[in-house]
């Protein structure tokens, strides 16, 4: 899969919208996909943390390295084996698990390199907000783009439903679930006139999780 053409922003975005689900007694967090460390520099300037990453590309990884407290260049399945067990608070998946073959392996494999109330949070694009809906059932289309929800990187698509359903078969227990950066189009209120306001769950970009191993 070929990263190389993504924006330089797809490296370099914070995602503050996540920062509120880190718990306050947090102390020590990984990011997996850290790019070049922005969001782990953020936090650390706030909070006195101790911030690991992981990030596939080798540029990217060598700017993370320089404000982040350890960083692994690679594929993150490479080096769980690597990281310590019962160890990280936090351990953060912003827009990841879909680029991962097998996320589902993933998740249940990591849980051992949480501590005792550590969580995973996770930001999920919702593969069923109103463009893409529009796009599916409307122009009967299913058409790749270089990011978004229909990013060509992407191996794996979620709902809110299956979202929850991949954490707890993994044997997490899911604290939260919600729906982020929601749309300010007036488009899914006229979708949803169709089914009755049933929908609602169209309005939202991405999908925010937080599960904990207990």
């Amino acid at each position: 899969m070929n990263y190389d053409n993504k924006p330089e922003i797809y490296y370099s975005k914070v995602r503050y919208e996540m920062i509120k689900y880190l718990p306050e007694n947090a102390v020590k967090v990984l990011e997996v996909g850290c790019g070049n460390g922005c969001f782990g520099e953020i936090l650390k300037k706030n909070r006195d943390l101790e911030f690991w990453g992981i990030e596939m590309m080798p540029d990217e990884a060598q700017k993370a390295e320089k404000v982040l407290d350890k960083v692994f260049t690679g594929m993150c399945e490479t080096f769980i084996d690597d990281l310590p067990d019962n160890y990280f608070d936090a351990i953060y998946f912003n827009d990841v698990l879909e680029h991962i073959f097998d996320p589902y392996s993933l998740l249940e494999k990591i849980k051992s390199k949480l501590s005792a109330n550590g969580v995973v949070i996770s930001s999920i694009p919702n593969m069923r907000y109103h463009n893409e809906m529009k796009m599916l059932l409307f122009k009967k289309d299913w058409k790749y783009a270089q990011y978004g929800i229909m990013d060509f990187t992407h191996m794996r698509f979620f709902t809110g439903k299956s979202i929850k359903r991949m954490y707890v078969e993994a044997g997490y227990k899911v604290k939260i679930n919600e729906g982020i950066n929601r749309t300010k189009s007036i488009k899914p209120y006229l979708y949803n006139i169709l089914f009755l306001f049933t929908q609602m769950d169209i309005f939202y970009l991405q999908y925010a999780t937080v599960a904990s191993k207990n």
